[in-house]
């Protein structure tokens, strides 16, 4: 060695060097210097150059050997900011979500770090009050602000000049001319934290039983599963509160996902009367102040319970003690953008890294967690019946092939009649359709011809009450035509199918004088519109509800007692191996809002196949059948959870190549009597947003290492050039 690189490397080795982690869609670590007078360690959140700008990041590793090469392009730390380090807990659920999902570490970090530019110390708000005589050049907008600090107080400035309809100038020049004066305003005060002896329940037997079971599970403190089983209405959310009571007692931090945190309004009110006040909320639509602030309340430990999306999963808990999974088998529990992650699989993946305990809570379990319970894997904890002795609903098939609605109309007469008489009682029935919209396909009478997406391989739903056609994969939207634009006919556009907002328009003219009201997510402004449409409903106002797959979430309608399912078989005919599955789950919830108040609730299934499995477990009551029956199918079939599936979807701009691209991909599958590599072939979808996409689905027995398996083989692949994309989703969920 030279006495140039012997100094080199003498000089590199007395420098402290650290890999850090960016959350950009990157997988590698990056090394830094760490200036003097810094310390840093795995896990602490900096700001480091990155290009022309600073980026958040998190220290990784320490790097004991760096690479003598780099010495004199080594870059330094900017700044270690002022936040609790991320655990290693969470640092080691990052690398296994991103090794098992095949997706960029980075992308995966930036789930942890969701603050963003917010992250670090909460920023000083500044405030002002009147102090002294106004001035003598008085404007109108002046003389408004005065009005409102006329009280003497301190007013936050940006609420001042909202009220007063000013901007911040005209404050700053009260301010220069010493009229107002300026001043921080006082830190917001933490809430007080859950009280667990504010509200004791009186518990029926079984459920006893239950609370004591969820409160040893919560007691014991180490890794473990449970399933929650009850049925609908038998006080599953008051039962997992005493785990949560057991883990506030410890010291610890409990987190409870929910599939959509948009309908949790009832929730949290329930969460307020058993413990006093609300938990903290993490989801999309806090500001991002509040954000900022909750973020640092979850890593400080100071946010006892969390209440949030899939997303509230990677935060950085000081202190995590308990996770419960309401509805594990929701839908929406999986991401299918950026990294393809299933918030309940993950949330087990989490518990088992840092050794507590986690609740999976359904009435209707998914096909995997009830096989999990069956062998032994998960503790099932059973609420057979409902709370306070309320019956489950009766349910009956209406068979559409011997009684079905008159031409034009979806409604049958039998189901007309029962809603008819639910409405003389004053009680509410409940129309459930899980499509949006007027009318599914609009065509021309003239000439046949049908409005699709111009981007999109999916016909343009018809809005009528935004008076649009709408596409629903790509957003795609355009005023509703009066004349064809194949064949120019005027006012010749006719509806076929119903959406919910026709079904609203049928019941309106067979029900004169009963109260409707569509409840579907495009009609939701904001969380706060759909939890005051909730709070109507359940206050009574609402006859009739007229809704989507969002009435079927943990909503209490005391008055409701009759639902009807308008298409019972919507969900059946896709060729999606989980259909059954998911109608089942839907179907059950949707028909479980009835009753749970008062009265004997009733549920009835219009449907073209009564006989169907599905069906004629329904209408018996019969889960047990059902599953035995899924199970028995999945495990012939070798699918999920008896054995792996992987979708990779590759996508482009023309047909060509992106077939070409999946040809040549498949061609060069490792051979493995394990895996099935079957495809490729045009997307059930095979356009969306103007990109065509080709699927491959790889199928393989249940202990083979999948996500190895497909890392070894795009490894050695074609590499993706110019506008073509491959996704990969391990486990997937939907295959369109």
């Amino acid at each position: 060695m030279d006495h140039s690189a012997r100094a080199t490397t003498s000089s590199l080795s007395s420098t402290h060097v650290v890999d850090v982690l960016v959350p950009v869609a990157l997988n590698q670590n990056y090394s830094y210097r760490v200036p003097r007078g810094m310390e840093l360690r795995p896990g602490d959140v900096v700001c480091v150059p990155l290009g022309p700008r600073e980026v958040v990041a998190v220290v990784w590793a320490e790097n004991a050997s760096p690479d003598p090469r780099l010495h004199n392009r080594l870059k330094d730390v900017a700044e270690k900011l002022d936040v609790p380090p991320l655990k290693h807990e969470l640092r080691s659920l990052v690398d296994w979500v991103a090794n098992y999902t095949l997706s960029p570490r980075g992308m995966v970090l930036r789930m942890c770090l969701r603050m963003g530019e917010h992250l670090g110390p909460e920023r000083v708000r500044m405030g002002v009050r009147l102090v002294s005589e106004p001035p003598k050049r008085l404007t109108p907008a002046r003389r408004r602000l005065i009005e409102v600090l006329s009280d003497g107080l301190l007013h936050g400035k940006s609420e001042a000049a909202k009220e007063a309809g000013v901007s911040a100038s005209v404050i700053d020049g009260l301010v220069d001319e010493g009229t107002l004066m300026a001043q921080p305003m006082p830190r917001a005060v933490s809430p007080a934290g859950p009280d667990p002896s504010f509200a004791t329940p009186e518990f029926s037997r079984q459920q006893r039983t239950a609370v004591d079971a969820m409160r040893a599970l919560a007691a014991n403190g180490s890794f473990h599963v449970a399933l929650l089983d009850g049925v609908t209405g038998s006080g599953k959310t008051e039962v997992s509160f005493e785990a949560i009571v057991e883990v506030i007692r410890r010291g610890k931090q409990s987190l409870i996902l929910m599939p959509e945190i948009a309908l949790t309004g009832q929730f949290l009110d329930r969460f307020a009367q058993r413990f006093g006040v609300r938990p903290l909320e993490w989801h999309s639509e806090l500001t991002p102040r509040t954000r900022q602030r909750n973020w640092a309340a979850i890593a400080a430990a100071e946010a006892p319970v969390v209440v949030g999306a899939r997303s509230a999963l990677f935060l950085p808990y000081g202190d995590l003690g308990l996770i419960v999974v309401d509805e594990e088998h929701d839908q929406a529990y999986k991401q299918d953008d950026g990294a393809h992650y299933h918030a309940r699989d993950m949330a087990v993946v989490r518990a088992h890294i840092a050794k507590i305990p986690v609740v999976l809570a359904s009435a209707t379990p998914s096909v995997e967690t009830e096989v999990n319970a069956r062998k032994g894997r998960y503790q099932r904890i059973v609420l057979p019946s409902r709370f306070g002795g309320q019956h489950m609903p009766h349910i009956e098939a209406i068979d559409l092939r011997r009684e079905a609605p008159p031409r034009g109309r979806f409604i049958s007469p039998r189901l007309a009649e029962q809603i008819q008489i639910a409405v003389e009682r004053r009680e509410q029935a409940l129309l459930f359709l899980n499509r949006r919209g007027y009318a599914p396909l609009t065509l021309c009478r003239a000439c046949g011809h049908r409005f699709a997406c111009t981007i999109c391989d999916a016909w343009l739903v018809d809005h009528r009450f935004r008076k649009r056609l709408v596409c629903h994969h790509c957003g795609f939207s355009m005023p509703r035509p009066h004349l064809c634009p194949h064949c120019a006919a005027e006012e010749s556009l006719v509806a076929v199918g119903p959406g919910v907002e026709r079904l609203q328009e049928e019941a309106a003219n067979l029900f004169p004088t009963a109260r409707t009201m569509v409840l579907s997510s495009d009609l939701i402004t904001s969380i706060e519109t759909m939890r005051t449409e909730l709070n109507e409903i359940a206050e009574g106002r609402v006859d009739i509800i007229i809704g989507t797959q969002l009435v079927a979430k943990g909503h209490n309608f005391p008055r409701l007692n009759l639902v009807g399912v308008v298409d019972a078989d919507l969900g059946l005919g896709n060729g999606d191996p989980r259909a059954a599955e998911r109608t089942f789950q839907l179907l059950n919830q949707v028909i479980g809002r009835a009753g749970r108040d008062q009265g004997r609730g009733v549920g009835y299934l219009q449907t073209h196949q009564p006989e169907h499995p599905v069906m004629k477990a329904l209408v018996a009551c019969d889960r047990a059948a059902f599953y035995a029956s899924e199970i028995e199918n999945r495990e012939r079939a070798g699918y999920p959870p008896f054995g792996r599936l992987a979708s990779l979807i590759i996508s482009a701009g023309d047909r060509p190549s992106a077939e070409g691209f999946a040809r040549k991909l498949a061609a060069i599958a490792p051979i493995d009597p394990r895996i099935q590599v079957l495809g490729p072939a045009e997307a059930p979808l095979a356009v969306i947003k103007g990109r065509y996409r080709f699927r491959l689905l790889v199928k393989a027995a249940r202990l083979v290492d999948l996500s190895e398996y497909l890392r070894e083989w795009l490894a050695a692949g074609p590499k993706t050039k110019g506008n073509l994309k491959l996704e990969v989703d391990v486990d997937p969920q939907t295959f369109l």
